[in-house]
């Protein structure tokens, strides 16, 4: 492999800002309650890209992304909307850093586990913070403490009815929440096969593949949610899941 001078690069790099939410989790490793932010973070760690972490209020989202969705990266005066989309972003920026050592047919499978976690996996996290009360206790907090009480207790509410409708209209809660977690189960067990017992999803290196499915599964093992628990049985998952978070930390 051809010797990359990372400082040079960086140098040459227009400054990068990753825009987020203004909630906290708390927790060293989970920088974002939003797994689409987290998954940003660890491919700009990945690939070694200086950036700065900002928190963005929510009247001012819309200025950043008319959509009103974060994260946005902030590529110099250019604001990049859509975790899929940054890290093409990434790629380009920093040639072969989250595909390096793939061939074609071998990228084009490590995109594909990246949209199906970003399809197939954001709804188990959706579910588990908005709709099951366990979650939402700690979502409530995080997200509308800024609010005074009168108005908290109207709007939160709301918001989760809104966040709750989306997963009907996507059909993840035909059945309710206990079916929605008997077929989350299911992908776990599915995932705890097929995780490799050693390096990562694709091949020996991390890549757009790992991104995707750390930051999903990650999500779904922040302290104080009963789902850690869950994926802990996992362990072959688990340990995959750890060796990814010690390579994009």
């Amino acid at each position: 492999m051809a010797y990359v001078n990372w400082t040079l690069m960086t140098q040459s790099l227009p400054p990068l800002r990753l825009c987020d939410f203004p909630a906290r989790t708390g927790h060293d490793g989970w920088i974002s309650f939003s797994p689409y932010v987290l998954e940003v973070e660890r491919a700009l760690n990945l690939a070694k890209l200086p950036f700065e972490h900002k928190r963005v209020k929510f009247l001012e989202i819309g200025d950043i992304n008319p959509a009103r969705q974060l994260p946005v990266l902030v590529i110099g005066a250019e604001n990049v909307p859509d975790s899929t989309r940054i890290l093409h972003r990434i790629e380009t920026l920093s040639p072969g850093a989250l595909t390096g050592g793939l061939d074609a047919q071998k990228t084009a499978e490590a995109w594909l586990w990246e949209e199906f976690a970003d399809t197939a996996l954001y709804p188990y996290v959706l579910a588990s913070r908005w709709v099951d009360d366990r979650g939402w206790l700690i979502v409530k907090d995080a997200f509308f403490r800024w609010l005074p009480a009168p108005v908290r207790a109207v709007v939160s509410p709301l918001v989760r009815r809104k966040m709750a409708q989306r997963l009907v209209e996507r059909d993840f809660l035909r059945g309710g929440l206990d079916t929605l977690y008997e077929r989350m189960d299911c992908v776990l067990d599915e995932l705890e096969l097929r995780a490799p017992a050693d390096g990562f999803w694709i091949g020996p290196r991390a890549s757009v593949a790992d991104l995707g499915l750390f930051a999903q599964l990650h999500s779904l093992r922040l302290p104080g949610l009963w789902l850690a628990e869950v994926l802990q049985k996992r362990e072959r998952l688990t340990r995959y899941l750890d060796r990814v978070d010690a390579v994009t930390r």
